[in-house]
């Protein structure tokens, strides 16, 4: 018997909406479908895949899709947990087209079995994001408040903050409710800045959704068990407990979660004071890690979120327990790395401080504090004026007689101002950091780019890359921010990284396409492609379906070249430090004297080789 994704489409300027049954074979899941429709509709797309609500761990993830506001090309964003309660809309997806007149609420509710109940609410945002606890958090409070008593069973609440109306980079944020009342734990879908596409260009500043409605979701243990005995000898839950040591507590560490074991393991390769760290030499690396990493950032992280045990999940049942929590702040690393270390701070009460500012305004975290390291770069190095930017302050930018708690604090006080400036446009982030970059050095008559370390495409769009001192992280890919690309720490020779970069996107979109998370990537990667094909008999049509998808998002790759000096910088210092290790090998070094004779001309070979094995990987017919 066929099986369909059934869509809610649902026009925000008249809230006319009307739903459609597309086949499964046809297409698989929110991002294969997501790509289809906002090439047809130019929509925003918010969906979960097949196995939502089944059995498998990790499988509720929230995937949106479409036209990214910062990158410019087709995105792909995704939530921890809030697909678990979308799947009681009894829908795969939700497609917005159109714009509501005014900012507005949108309504969405499922009772046993009924039509879905749809509504549409004028909203006074600056008012409500004013009150309370100001921001993306008092516009889910105002939701909760006049929604709550309509549904019989937990809601989940999508909302926007300020950095959505002012920039082109605003995240889209949710909590789990629990116990009849909205959680500290927040969960985001931030790269892409789909929380700017959702209200600029369709006018919905939050969605609030849930229902009763029960669908015959996969839930035979037996079967999935066997399953996994067959592939690793090990039962489900056995393998998943396993795989996700690394974001529960890894005993070789003793910490847990992104933040400890990325921090515990990072040594040398230090990223600080935007990226200054990159051109210091190897004991000072070292030297600056232990004590203001190791002894002091890390610590307090352990001393308050791994002993007590302070950890939860995104909302559905998972052992990987990652969401990493200090009472209302919850620790990432890559938020905690931008807005942290990144921007001169390693103390966590500063941390927190600028981290909780910029998720009340809804940012997208990891953006924002590179846009906020590099501000503070220049203003450490003559380059803008506080006055130039709306501020007052003046970082502490050099770890030499850096005192952890004071200059940490002055450094996020003054990233707190530079978000204030954000947000009242006196930095004009509205058409992107990229361009207001190009603005300000022509104004400064100085070249403030060669500071900002970021991946361009086209003429505007952005990205800052993810945490990771490696090549893979400023690559060449139609889609950056993510994990579509390979950010090992082992040089590879540019074209053959530009490969494996292909083959790890087409990796990435076998989970995402089926909505799983990727902290369960290590089972999901191998097992989905089989359970496809014993739960609908189209597992090979399934993997086809994922390198047609890949070369689809692949042919609107208009990355272009490195423009700041920082960036080439990056790549040098890499080959340096890898040098430092002893690496010795006739393609590194004709690599490393290459950039060390002619800088920018390798720069240009290393980029452009990179592109070439992205573009003969990812071909719909190779």
């Amino acid at each position: 018997m066929d099986t369909y994704l059934k869509v809610l489409f649902v026009n925000a300027s008249d809230g006319f909406y009307r739903t459609k049954k597309y086949k499964v074979g046809d297409f698989f899941g929110p991002v294969d479908l997501g790509l289809h429709l906002a090439g047809k509709y130019k929509s925003l797309n918010i969906g979960t895949g097949l196995l939502s609500g089944s059995i498998f761990p990790g499988s509720n993830r929230l995937i949106f899709t479409g036209f990214s506001p910062c990158w410019g090309g087709f995105y792909i964003s995704s939530m921890g947990g809030a697909g678990l309660i979308f799947n009681d809309l009894g829908i795969n997806l939700l497609s917005l087209v159109g714009k509501a007149r005014v900012p507005s609420i949108l309504y969405l509710n499922r009772n046993h079995g009924e039509e879905i109940q749809l509504e549409l609410e004028p909203i006074d945002l600056n008012q409500v994001w004013n009150e309370g606890r100001k921001g993306i958090y008092s516009l889910m409070d105002y939701v909760f408040a006049h929604y709550r008593d309509r549904y019989p069973n937990n809601p989940r609440i999508l909302a926007t903050g300020p950095a959505s109306l002012s920039t082109d980079f605003g995240a889209i944020g949710s909590v789990p409710v629990k116990q009849g009342g909205l959680s500290n734990v927040d969960t985001w879908a931030g790269r892409g800045g789909f929380g700017s596409a959702m209200l600029q260009n369709h006018g919905i500043a939050a969605v609030i959704y849930g229902g009763t409605h029960i669908d015959e979701d996969f839930r035979d243990r037996k079967v999935a068990d066997e399953w996994f005995v067959n592939k690793y000898a090990k039962k489900l839950a056995a393998k998943d407990l396993e795989i996700t040591t690394k974001y529960r507590f890894d005993p070789n560490f003793d910490t847990g979660g992104t933040f400890g074991v990325n921090y515990a393991t990072m040594s040398d390769k230090l990223m600080a004071f935007n990226y200054q760290s990159l051109d210091w030499d190897k004991e000072k690396r070292l030297k600056v890690h232990q004590k203001f990493i190791i002894n002091h950032y890390l610590k307090q992280f352990n001393e308050e979120t791994i002993k007590p045990k302070q950890q939860f999940t995104c909302g559905e049942p998972c052992a990987a327990v990652c969401k990493k929590m200090n009472n209302k702040y919850k620790k990432d690393y890559e938020p905690y790395q931008t807005l942290g270390p990144l921007s001169g701070i390693f103390d966590q009460r500063a941390a927190e401080k600028l981290n909780h500012h910029a998720d009340s305004y809804g940012f997208d975290a990891i953006s924002v504090g590179g846009v906020i390291s590099w501000l503070m770069d220049c203003l450490d190095k003559g380059l803008l004026s506080p006055e130039d930017i709306g501020v007052k302050t003046q970082p502490v930018f050099t770890p030499d007689n850096f005192n952890l708690v004071k200059d940490s604090m002055q450094n996020a006080e003054l990233g707190c101002e530079i978000l204030d400036s954000i947000i009242e446009k006196k930095i004009d982030l509205s058409e992107g950091a990229r361009k207001y970059a190009r603005r300000l050095s022509r104004v400064k008559g100085k070249n403030l780019l060669d500071y900002f370390v970021y991946n361009a495409f086209a003429r505007n769009g952005w990205m800052v890359p993810n945490q990771y001192w490696t090549p893979g992280a400023l690559s060449p890919m139609s889609i950056m921010g993510k994990y579509y690309m390979y950010y090992g720490d082992n040089f590879i020779a540019p074209r053959e990284l530009g490969r494996i970069n292909a083959a790890r996107m087409e990796a990435e979109l076998i989970i995402d396409n089926m909505g799983i998370c990727r902290f369960h990537r290590l089972w999901a990667e191998e097992m989905i492609p089989e359970i496809v094909e014993s739960l609908y008999g189209l597992g090979e049509n399934y993997l086809k379906s994922i390198k047609f998808t890949a070369s689809r998002i692949n042919g609107r790759n208009s990355s272009a070249f490195w423009e700041s000096a920082i960036n080439c910088n990056y790549i040098l210092s890499f080959l340096r430090r890898k040098k430092e290790e002893g690496l010795d090998s006739p393609e590194f070094n004709k690599w490393l004297n290459a950039f060390e004779t002619d800088f920018k001309e390798a720069s240009l070979n290393f980029w452009y080789e990179i592109h070439k094995g992205v573009q003969e990987s990812l071909r719909e017919f190779n």
